[in-house]
This record gives C-alpha cells, sequence and structure tokens, in this order.
C-alpha cells in the first residue's frame, strides 16, 4: 500500500509527457485547439492554433501578455482574441511585406518626421 505516492506525480517532476501535461487551464487549452485561418505570412494557406499565433514573432511580448492575461480574466472572449490576433498578425505581416529590407527609419516610413521638428529649442 503506498499512499505517499497519490499525492505527487512523477510525471510532473519529469515534465517529459509531452502532449497533456497534467491538469493544464482550461483557457490555455482552448487557445491551443481553436485553429484559426490567417492569409498573413508564414501561415498562410494553413489553419494555426490560437496559442501558436500569439506565441508567433507577428505578436510582441507585451501584447502577447495583456491578450492572455484579458482572456483568463474572463475580460475578453475568444472570438475577441481570435479578432485582435488575427488582426495583428496580418497588419505586421503586411507591413514585413511592404518594406522587406528597408530599415525602420528609411526615407518612406515618415519623410516629414525628420525634418518637420528641427527646432524644439523653445518649449519650456
Amino acid at each position: 500500500i503506498t499512499v505517499k505516492s497519490s499525492n505527487k506525480n512523477p510525471v510532473t517532476a519529469a515534465g517529459e509527457e509531452g502532449d497533456h501535461p497534467p491538469r493544464e487551464e482550461p483557457w490555455k487549452t482552448t487557445l491551443k485547439t481553436t485553429m484559426v485561418h490567417v492569409e498573413a505570412g508564414e501561415f498562410q494557406g494553413h489553419k494555426v492554433s490560437l496559442w501558436d499565433l500569439l506565441h508567433s514573432r507577428y505578436i510582441p511580448e507585451e501584447n502577447r501578455k495583456e491578450l492572455l492575461e484579458l482572456y483568463e480574466a474572463g475580460e475578453l472572449t475568444l472570438e475577441q482574441v481570435k479578432t485582435v490576433v488575427s488582426t495583428i498578425v496580418t497588419r505586421a505581416a503586411a507591413a514585413e511585406r511592404a518594406e522587406p529590407a528597408a530599415p525602420v527609419s528609411g526615407p518612406r516610413a515618415e519623410p516629414v518626421a525628420t525634418e518637420a521638428e528641427p527646432t524644439p529649442l523653445h518649449g519650456d
């Protein structure tokens, strides 16, 4: 009779179970199983999970954290998360496609920005 072993799961310690980690948060499971069709960037032509989209290079870390917190807290619905994530990925991929080799502050980005306000001397 080994009553002690019922408290600790040896798989949790090893972390080698793979697809089904013990007691995953339901909201996390939902994000991993909800598939989205995004016609942008590397995801073009196939469905991808919301979780994968959230953790793609198109979503900045601060946005990802905020979205996950709001969704986990119940302040955003699954549909809202889906819409926001799809929009961010689509826009980021489009921006990437528009200027593939141009530097961030390239001449096409904002030609007026550098010369529009050269004299911020009289503000105090």
